[in-house]
C-alpha cells in the first residue's frame, strides 16, 4: 500500500460508519488523519465507536443544515479544525421508471445526495477559507456521467454532485482549496441490498474488467484526493469504473 501523508489532518467523512464510507475512513486513519464520522445511524456509530476508537463520531442527517451546522461546531470544538472533507453519504432511492418514480422519494434522493454535500461544503467551507487549505472530495457515480435506466433519481442527483464539485473547484481556485469528486462504477457493498439483482446484474454487465470495484480502491484514491500533493487538480471528476467510463 502507498504511504500518503495525512498526519495530524482533521477529517470529516459523512456516512462513514458503514461501507464505503468505513473503508475511507480506515484509510485515512492508516494514512496519519484524525477522523470525524457524520452518519444517521446511531447503532452503527455505536459499532464503530467499538471497533475505531480513536474515530469520533456524530449523529448527523446531512440533509438538515441545522444538523450540519451542529455537527461542524461540534468537530470544531473537540478538533480545533477541519482540513479535509468527504461528502459520501447517499442512497440509491427507487429502482423504476421515470413515469412510476415516487415523488416523496425523489425528494428525498435529493436532499440526502445533493442538498447534503451543498450543506456540509456551506458549513465547512468558511473555516477552510479562514484556515487557509482544504480539501473537499465528493463521491459521485459513474451514473451521473452516463445516466443508468431505472435509477434516475440516482444518476441526476450524482450528475448535480459533479456539477456542484466543478463549481466549487472554480469558486476556490484563489485559494488552497482543492475540491474534486470521484465517480465510482458500482461498488459492493451494503448499498447493493437496496437494489434488485436485475439492476446488480445490469450494472455488472457494463464493466468490461468483468467486476465490481472493491471499496478500499475507491479509499486509495480518495486518500490521495485529501492530501497536500493533490494541488494542481480542482473541480475534476476521477473515474474508477473498471473500464466502463471512456470520457
Amino acid at each position: 500500500m502507498n504511504q500518503i501523508d495525512l498526519k495530524d489532518r482533521v477529517a470529516v467523512v459523512t456516512g462513514g460508519a458503514s461501507g464505503l464510507g468505513l473503508a475511507i475512513v480506515e484509510r485515512l486513519l492508516r494514512s496519519g488523519a484524525r477522523c470525524v464520522v457524520w452518519d444517521y445511524d446511531a447503532k452503527a456509530l455505536a459499532a464503530l465507536r467499538g471497533r475505531l476508537s480513536a474515530v469520533t463520531g456524530f449523529e448527523t442527517d446531512v440533509s438538515h443544515f441545522d444538523a450540519v451546522t451542529k455537527a461542524t461546531a461540534d468537530t470544531l470544538k473537540q478538533h480545533g479544525r477541519i482540513d479535509i472533507l468527504v461528502n459520501n453519504a447517499g442512497i440509491t432511492g427507487a429502482t423504476t421508471k421515470v413515469w412510476d418514480y415516487p415523488v416523496d422519494e425523489w425528494a428525498r434522493v435529493f436532499r440526502i445526495n445533493v442538498d447534503g454535500p451543498f450543506y456540509c461544503a456551506k458549513a465547512v467551507l468558511p473555516h477552510m477559507r479562514a484556515a487557509g487549505y482544504g480539501r473537499v472530495v465528493n463521491i459521485a457515480s459513474v451514473a451521473g456521467k452516463d445516466g443508468n435506466p431505472n435509477a434516475s433519481g440516482y444518476s441526476a442527483s450524482k450528475a448535480a454532485v459533479i456539477a456542484l464539485t466543478k463549481s466549487l473547484g472554480k469558486e476556490l481556485a484563489d485559494t488552497e482549496i482543492r475540491v474534486n469528486c470521484v465517480t465510482p462504477a458500482a461498488v459492493k457493498t451494503s448499498l447493493f441490498e437496496q437494489l434488485p439483482q436485475s439492476h446488480i446484474d445490469f450494472m455488472l454487465s457494463k464493466i468490461p474488467l468483468g467486476r465490481f470495484g472493491r471499496p478500499e480502491e475507491i479509499a486509495a484514491l480518495v486518500a490521495w484526493l485529501s492530501s497536500e500533493e493533490c494541488s494542481f487538480s480542482t473541480g475534476a471528476v476521477f473515474d474508477l469504473s473498471g473500464g466502463r467510463s471512456t470520457y
